[in-house]
C-alpha cells in the first residue's frame, strides 16, 4: 500500500477510484540534509506528506534562529497559512535529515475537496494540527523550560535523538548552555 493512502486511512477510508484520484496528483522528491524546503517571504502552494526524514520549522527573531516545531515522518505539512491564503509565509522549514517527500500542488489539494472522503481527511488533520498548535502554545506558557524538555523525552525521544542540542533549546526558548544544565540534572535525577 502506498505510504500516503496508509496515513489518509488514520483519518479516512479513501475508495480505490478515489485514492487513484489522489496519487495522480503526487510527486516524489528526494531532499538532503541542510535543504531549505520553504523560506522565510516564499509562498507556500504545496501539500507535504514525509514519508521519511525529519523537519524543523523555524523562524528568525532578532536574526537569530527560533525552532517553532520538528515534524517527523510519517505526515502531512505545510505552511498553513502561507499555503491557505497565499501569502508570504514567515517560517522557514529545513530539512534536518535526508527525506523522502510526496508533494501536491495547492490547486490539486483543493480539487480533490470535491472527494468527501478526501474533503474528511483534510478536515481531521487540520484540526490534529490546531490541536498540537495549542498545545505547545499552553506549555510554552504554562510550563518551565525543564518541564518541557522532561515531557520531550517522555513522549517524543526520537525528536532528542534527532535534532541538534541547539534546535532543541531555541524551540524551548533557552540558552544551549542552559539546556546543558537541564540534561545534567534530568540523567542525575534518573540514575538516583
Amino acid at each position: 500500500m502506498h505510504p500516503f493512502r496508509k496515513f489518509i486511512l488514520n483519518y479516512s477510508a479513501l475508495s480505490e477510484q478515489e485514492w487513484e484520484q489522489v496519487e495522480a496528483r503526487l510527486i516524489l522528491k528526494q531532499y538532503k540534509k541542510g535543504k531549505a524546503l520553504l523560506k522565510e517571504g516564499q509562498i507556500c502552494n504545496k501539500l507535504y506528506f514525509l514519508e521519511e526524514g525529519f523537519l524543523r520549522f523555524y523562524i528568525y527573531n532578532n536574526k537569530k534562529s527560533v525552532t517553532k516545531f520538528f515534524t517527523e515522518a510519517p505526515y502531512c505539512f505545510t505552511s498553513q497559512r502561507s499555503f491557505s491564503n497565499y501569502i508570504p509565509s514567515k517560517e522557514n522549514i529545513e530539512v534536518l535529515e535526508n527525506s523522502t517527500i510526496w508533494e501536491m500542488n495547492k490547486s490539486d489539494a483543493f480539487d480533490l475537496l470535491a472527494i468527501p472522503k478526501w474533503s474528511e481527511f483534510i478536515r481531521k488533520l487540520i484540526q490534529e494540527v490546531q490541536f498540537y498548535t495549542e498545545q505547545i502554545l499552553e506549555e510554552a506558557q504554562n510550563s518551565t523550560a525543564e518541564e518541557r524538555y522532561v515531557k520531550m523525552i517522555e513522549e517524543n525521544s526520537s525528536i532528542i535523538a534527532k535534532a541538534s542540542s541547539k534546535h532543541i533549546a531555541s524551540y524551548l526558548g533557552i540558552a544551549p548552555q542552559s539546556l546543558s544544565r537541564i540534561r545534567k540534572k534530568y540523567w542525575e535525577q534518573s540514575r538516583s
